[in-house]
């Protein structure tokens, strides 16, 4: 973090809306796990909003879920949870 900003504030401004990657190993289940995941700090999720992408060798996925982000907090406890799941490689 720059020495500009103190470390409890942000550069975004919430709400806003804030995309998620994730990925992770291409199973027909891994779609449904991160939805639920993000969901659950989020709300509903609207299928226009959710885009994926296979790897090249088709070995992993990654999903992009765009949301309105309501602040930092909640981005982060997303984040925890989406890395302390077996099946998520990593997040951005």
């Amino acid at each position: 973090m720059s020495d500009d900003i103190p470390e409890n504030e942000t550069l975004l401004q919430f709400p806003c809306s804030f995309p998620i990657k994730i990925m992770g190993r291409d199973r027909p289940d891994f779609r449904d796990i991160v939805v639920a995941i993000v969901a659950s700090h989020a709300g509903s999720i609207d299928e226009n909003s959710i885009r994926s992408a296979p790897s090249r060798k088709g070995n992993f996925v990654s999903i992009t879920i765009t949301i309105q982000a309501q602040s930092q907090d909640q981005l982060d406890r997303i984040y925890q949870d989406l890395t302390a799941h077996d099946d998520v490689v990593f997040s951005l």
